[in-house]
Protein backbone atom coordinates (compact mmCIF):
# COMPACT_ATOMS: atom_id res chain seq x y z
CA UNK A 1 0.00 0.00 0.00
CA UNK A 2 1.11 3.50 -0.63
CA UNK A 3 2.48 5.62 2.22
CA UNK A 4 0.40 8.09 1.94
CA UNK A 5 -2.68 5.85 2.61
CA UNK A 6 -0.40 4.13 5.58
CA UNK A 7 -3.00 5.86 8.34
CA UNK A 8 -6.05 4.50 6.98
CA UNK A 9 -4.88 0.97 8.39
CA UNK A 10 -7.01 0.66 11.34
CA UNK A 11 -5.33 -0.98 14.52
CA UNK A 12 -7.58 -2.46 17.13
CA UNK A 13 -7.79 0.19 19.37
CA UNK A 14 -8.93 2.61 16.59
CA UNK A 15 -12.14 0.25 15.99
CA UNK A 16 -12.86 0.61 19.46
CA UNK A 17 -12.64 4.27 19.10
CA UNK A 18 -14.52 4.09 16.54
CA UNK A 19 -17.51 1.52 17.90
CA UNK A 20 -17.62 4.09 21.40
CA UNK A 21 -18.38 7.07 18.95
CA UNK A 22 -20.86 5.80 17.62
CA UNK A 23 -22.24 4.40 21.18
CA UNK A 24 -21.54 8.48 22.59
CA UNK A 25 -23.47 9.85 19.43
CA UNK A 26 -26.60 8.22 19.84
CA UNK A 27 -26.45 8.69 24.05
CA UNK A 28 -27.67 12.42 23.46
CA UNK A 29 -30.82 11.80 22.22
CA UNK A 30 -31.66 9.20 25.35
CA UNK A 31 -30.20 12.11 27.74
CA UNK A 32 -32.24 14.64 26.20
CA UNK A 33 -35.71 12.48 26.90
CA UNK A 34 -34.57 11.77 30.34
CA UNK A 35 -34.59 15.52 31.23
CA UNK A 36 -38.33 15.43 30.49
CA UNK A 37 -38.19 12.84 34.22
CA UNK A 38 -35.09 14.31 35.84
CA UNK A 39 -33.13 16.71 37.32
CA UNK A 40 -29.37 17.30 35.72
CA UNK A 41 -27.21 16.80 38.08
CA UNK A 42 -29.13 14.32 39.79
CA UNK A 43 -28.87 12.42 36.36
CA UNK A 44 -25.62 12.52 35.88
CA UNK A 45 -24.87 11.25 39.62
CA UNK A 46 -26.86 8.15 38.42
CA UNK A 47 -25.52 7.84 35.71
CA UNK A 48 -21.54 7.77 36.65
CA UNK A 49 -22.33 5.31 40.20
CA UNK A 50 -23.96 3.16 37.96
CA UNK A 51 -20.69 3.29 35.64
CA UNK A 52 -18.33 3.03 38.91
CA UNK A 53 -20.87 -0.15 39.88
CA UNK A 54 -20.22 -1.70 36.91
CA UNK A 55 -16.49 -1.02 36.48
CA UNK A 56 -16.57 -2.38 40.21
CA UNK A 57 -17.44 -5.45 39.45
CA UNK A 58 -15.47 -5.91 36.38
CA UNK A 59 -12.05 -5.42 38.14
CA UNK A 60 -12.81 -5.97 41.43
CA UNK A 61 -10.18 -7.50 41.63
CA UNK A 62 -7.94 -4.84 41.39
CA UNK A 63 -8.94 -2.34 43.99
CA UNK A 64 -6.16 -4.35 46.55
CA UNK A 65 -3.47 -2.96 45.03
CA UNK A 66 -4.84 0.47 45.03
CA UNK A 67 -2.25 3.45 45.16
CA UNK A 68 -1.98 6.91 45.50
CA UNK A 69 -1.33 7.74 42.16
CA UNK A 70 -4.24 5.56 40.71
CA UNK A 71 -6.62 7.54 43.00
CA UNK A 72 -4.93 10.84 42.44
CA UNK A 73 -5.22 9.96 38.42
CA UNK A 74 -8.66 8.94 38.27
CA UNK A 75 -10.17 11.49 40.34
CA UNK A 76 -8.76 14.67 38.49
CA UNK A 77 -9.89 12.79 35.27
CA UNK A 78 -13.53 12.35 37.03
CA UNK A 79 -13.75 15.90 37.74
CA UNK A 80 -13.53 16.39 33.48
CA UNK A 81 -16.00 13.62 32.96
CA UNK A 82 -18.04 15.47 36.08
CA UNK A 83 -17.88 19.26 34.35
CA UNK A 84 -18.08 18.41 30.78
CA UNK A 85 -21.00 15.78 30.76
CA UNK A 86 -22.73 17.73 33.84
CA UNK A 87 -22.95 20.89 31.71
CA UNK A 88 -23.89 18.81 28.88
CA UNK A 89 -26.64 17.03 30.15
CA UNK A 90 -27.93 20.55 31.98
CA UNK A 91 -27.57 22.12 28.27
CA UNK A 92 -29.43 19.32 26.61
CA UNK A 93 -33.07 20.82 29.26
CA UNK A 94 -33.28 23.40 26.35
CA UNK A 95 -31.65 22.53 22.70
CA UNK A 96 -32.13 18.96 20.50
CA UNK A 97 -29.70 16.00 20.93
CA UNK A 98 -28.24 16.62 17.42
CA UNK A 99 -27.30 20.49 18.38
CA UNK A 100 -25.64 19.64 21.41
CA UNK A 101 -23.40 16.92 19.71
CA UNK A 102 -22.55 19.57 17.25
CA UNK A 103 -21.56 22.04 19.66
CA UNK A 104 -20.11 19.47 21.79
CA UNK A 105 -17.43 18.64 18.70
CA UNK A 106 -16.01 22.05 19.11
CA UNK A 107 -13.75 20.32 21.91
CA UNK A 108 -11.92 18.09 18.57
CA UNK A 109 -10.29 21.07 17.48
CA UNK A 110 -9.30 22.59 20.74
CA UNK A 111 -7.11 19.58 21.50
CA UNK A 112 -4.10 20.75 19.34
CA UNK A 113 -4.27 24.29 21.15
CA UNK A 114 -4.42 22.50 24.66
CA UNK A 115 -1.52 20.26 23.33
CA UNK A 116 0.44 23.60 22.65
CA UNK A 117 -0.38 25.20 25.71
CA UNK A 118 0.42 22.03 28.33
CA UNK A 119 3.23 20.22 26.47
CA UNK A 120 5.10 23.21 23.91
CA UNK A 121 4.10 21.59 21.02
CA UNK A 122 2.62 23.98 18.18
CA UNK A 123 -0.18 23.29 16.20
CA UNK A 124 0.18 23.02 12.67
CA UNK A 125 -1.87 26.03 10.42
CA UNK A 126 -4.92 23.77 9.40
CA UNK A 127 -5.55 23.75 13.03
CA UNK A 128 -6.30 27.63 12.66
CA UNK A 129 -8.16 26.76 9.31
CA UNK A 130 -10.18 24.04 11.25
CA UNK A 131 -10.82 26.21 14.43
CA UNK A 132 -12.26 29.07 11.79
CA UNK A 133 -14.38 26.67 10.21
CA UNK A 134 -16.10 25.45 13.26
CA UNK A 135 -16.86 28.76 14.43
CA UNK A 136 -18.71 30.04 11.85
CA UNK A 137 -20.52 26.48 12.02
CA UNK A 138 -21.41 27.52 15.56
CA UNK A 139 -22.83 30.36 14.77
CA UNK A 140 -24.61 28.85 12.14
CA UNK A 141 -26.05 25.97 14.34
CA UNK A 142 -26.67 29.16 17.53
CA UNK A 143 -28.91 30.66 14.66
CA UNK A 144 -29.43 34.26 14.16
CA UNK A 145 -28.98 35.12 17.98
CA UNK A 146 -25.88 34.22 17.77
CA UNK A 147 -24.94 37.52 15.64
CA UNK A 148 -25.95 39.63 18.63
CA UNK A 149 -24.04 37.54 20.59
CA UNK A 150 -26.93 36.49 22.72
CA UNK A 151 -26.55 32.33 22.69
CA UNK A 152 -28.97 30.97 24.74
CA UNK A 153 -28.61 29.28 28.12
CA UNK A 154 -28.74 25.93 27.01
CA UNK A 155 -25.79 26.48 24.13
CA UNK A 156 -24.02 28.77 26.38
CA UNK A 157 -23.24 25.64 28.93
CA UNK A 158 -23.02 23.22 26.06
CA UNK A 159 -19.88 25.26 24.99
CA UNK A 160 -18.18 25.49 28.28
CA UNK A 161 -18.64 21.64 28.57
CA UNK A 162 -16.23 21.67 26.30
CA UNK A 163 -13.54 22.77 28.39
CA UNK A 164 -13.43 19.89 30.63
CA UNK A 165 -14.17 17.73 28.04
CA UNK A 166 -10.55 18.47 26.76
CA UNK A 167 -8.71 18.23 29.61
CA UNK A 168 -10.45 14.72 30.12
CA UNK A 169 -8.63 13.45 26.74
CA UNK A 170 -5.04 15.52 27.65
CA UNK A 171 -5.39 13.82 31.48
CA UNK A 172 -6.48 10.34 29.82
CA UNK A 173 -3.75 10.25 27.50
CA UNK A 174 -0.92 11.90 29.93
CA UNK A 175 -1.27 9.03 32.43
CA UNK A 176 -2.14 6.29 29.98
CA UNK A 177 0.51 3.21 30.48
CA UNK A 178 1.66 4.52 34.28
CA UNK A 179 -1.13 3.50 36.16
CA UNK A 180 -3.71 0.63 36.22
CA UNK A 181 -6.21 0.36 33.47
CA UNK A 182 -9.20 -1.30 36.17
CA UNK A 183 -8.68 0.98 39.14
CA UNK A 184 -8.19 4.56 37.04
CA UNK A 185 -11.67 3.58 35.50
CA UNK A 186 -13.36 2.69 38.73
CA UNK A 187 -12.06 6.07 40.32
CA UNK A 188 -12.74 8.08 37.70
CA UNK A 189 -16.25 7.02 37.54
CA UNK A 190 -17.45 7.21 40.96
CA UNK A 191 -15.63 10.31 41.67
CA UNK A 192 -17.90 11.65 38.69
CA UNK A 193 -20.68 10.28 40.09
CA UNK A 194 -20.54 11.55 43.63
CA UNK A 195 -19.70 15.19 42.46
CA UNK A 196 -22.74 14.86 40.20
CA UNK A 197 -24.58 13.70 44.06
CA UNK A 198 -23.02 16.43 45.48
CA UNK A 199 -23.74 19.68 42.93
CA UNK A 200 -27.94 18.50 43.73
CA UNK A 201 -28.30 20.75 47.01
CA UNK A 202 -25.77 23.93 45.60
CA UNK A 203 -28.60 24.05 42.71
CA UNK A 204 -31.82 23.45 44.38
CA UNK A 205 -32.58 19.44 43.12
CA UNK A 206 -33.92 17.12 45.23
CA UNK A 207 -34.92 13.91 44.36
CA UNK A 208 -37.23 12.94 41.60
CA UNK A 209 -40.16 10.95 41.86
CA UNK A 210 -39.86 7.45 40.69
CA UNK A 211 -40.09 7.01 37.08
CA UNK A 212 -39.25 3.80 34.75
CA UNK A 213 -37.88 6.47 32.38
CA UNK A 214 -35.04 7.84 34.44
CA UNK A 215 -33.90 4.76 35.77
CA UNK A 216 -34.16 2.89 32.77
CA UNK A 217 -31.78 5.75 30.99
CA UNK A 218 -29.58 6.29 33.87
CA UNK A 219 -28.48 2.24 34.03
CA UNK A 220 -28.67 2.12 30.13
CA UNK A 221 -26.31 5.11 29.91
CA UNK A 222 -24.28 3.95 33.02
CA UNK A 223 -23.15 0.82 31.29
CA UNK A 224 -22.40 2.64 28.33
CA UNK A 225 -20.25 5.33 30.01
CA UNK A 226 -18.33 2.63 31.30
CA UNK A 227 -17.68 0.84 28.41
CA UNK A 228 -16.68 4.12 26.69
CA UNK A 229 -14.47 5.35 29.46
CA UNK A 230 -12.98 1.98 29.76
CA UNK A 231 -12.23 1.90 25.93
CA UNK A 232 -10.87 5.22 25.70
CA UNK A 233 -8.57 4.64 28.68
CA UNK A 234 -7.10 1.39 27.61
CA UNK A 235 -7.59 2.40 23.11
CA UNK A 236 -5.00 6.15 24.42
CA UNK A 237 -2.48 3.97 25.68
CA UNK A 238 -1.77 3.49 21.88
CA UNK A 239 -3.20 6.06 19.92
CA UNK A 240 -2.59 9.63 20.11
CA UNK A 241 -4.49 12.37 21.59
CA UNK A 242 -4.52 13.97 17.84
CA UNK A 243 -5.75 10.54 16.50
CA UNK A 244 -8.20 9.99 18.58
CA UNK A 245 -10.03 13.64 18.12
CA UNK A 246 -10.42 12.19 14.82
CA UNK A 247 -12.03 9.32 15.50
CA UNK A 248 -14.26 11.43 18.15
CA UNK A 249 -15.34 14.31 15.23
CA UNK A 250 -17.36 11.28 13.78
CA UNK A 251 -19.36 11.48 16.97
CA UNK A 252 -21.58 14.20 16.06
CA UNK A 253 -22.89 12.75 12.37
CA UNK A 254 -23.90 9.52 14.63
CA UNK A 255 -25.96 11.51 16.65
CA UNK A 256 -27.39 13.43 14.13
CA UNK A 257 -28.49 10.31 12.19
CA UNK A 258 -29.94 8.90 15.58
CA UNK A 259 -31.85 12.17 15.96
CA UNK A 260 -33.13 12.20 12.81
CA UNK A 261 -34.63 8.69 12.69
CA UNK A 262 -36.46 9.80 16.06
CA UNK A 263 -38.01 12.65 14.57
CA UNK A 264 -35.72 15.79 14.97
CA UNK A 265 -35.43 18.04 12.41
CA UNK A 266 -32.76 21.11 12.43
CA UNK A 267 -32.99 24.40 10.01
CA UNK A 268 -31.19 23.97 7.10
CA UNK A 269 -28.50 26.53 8.13
CA UNK A 270 -27.93 24.39 11.49
CA UNK A 271 -26.94 21.15 8.95
CA UNK A 272 -24.67 23.09 7.19
CA UNK A 273 -22.73 24.90 10.49
CA UNK A 274 -22.64 21.50 11.33
CA UNK A 275 -20.90 19.99 8.31
CA UNK A 276 -18.69 23.18 8.98
CA UNK A 277 -18.25 22.22 11.97
CA UNK A 278 -16.94 18.46 11.11
CA UNK A 279 -14.75 19.71 8.03
CA UNK A 280 -13.31 21.97 10.27
CA UNK A 281 -12.40 19.08 13.03
CA UNK A 282 -11.07 17.07 10.36
CA UNK A 283 -9.10 20.06 8.77
CA UNK A 284 -7.37 20.74 12.04
CA UNK A 285 -5.96 17.49 11.86
CA UNK A 286 -4.83 17.59 8.29
CA UNK A 287 -1.10 18.15 7.39
CA UNK A 288 0.06 19.98 4.35
CA UNK A 289 3.18 18.11 2.79
CA UNK A 290 5.93 19.38 0.80
CA UNK A 291 7.17 16.56 -1.90
CA UNK A 292 10.79 17.43 -2.86
CA UNK A 293 11.86 17.30 -6.15
CA UNK A 294 13.92 13.71 -7.18
CA UNK A 295 17.19 15.37 -7.96
CA UNK A 296 16.73 16.97 -4.39
CA UNK A 297 19.07 15.70 -2.08
CA UNK A 298 17.81 14.97 1.65
CA UNK A 299 19.21 17.27 4.51
CA UNK A 300 21.90 16.47 6.85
Amino acid sequence: MPSNFRWMRLRPQELALIAITAVWGSTFLLVHWAMQHSDPWFFVGLRFLVAGLVSILIFRHALRGMRWTDIAAGASIGVMIYGGYGLQTLGLQTINSSTSAFLTALYVPMVPFAQWIFFRKRPPAMAFLGAGLAFVGLLLIAGPDAFSLSLGVGETVTLISTIPIVGEIILISVFAGRVDLGRITIVQLLTAGLLGLATMPFVGESLPAFDWAWVIAGVGLGVASCIIQLTMNWAQKSVSPTRATIIYSGEPVWAAVIGRIAGERLPAAALVGGLLVVLGILASELRIVRRRPRDEAPPA
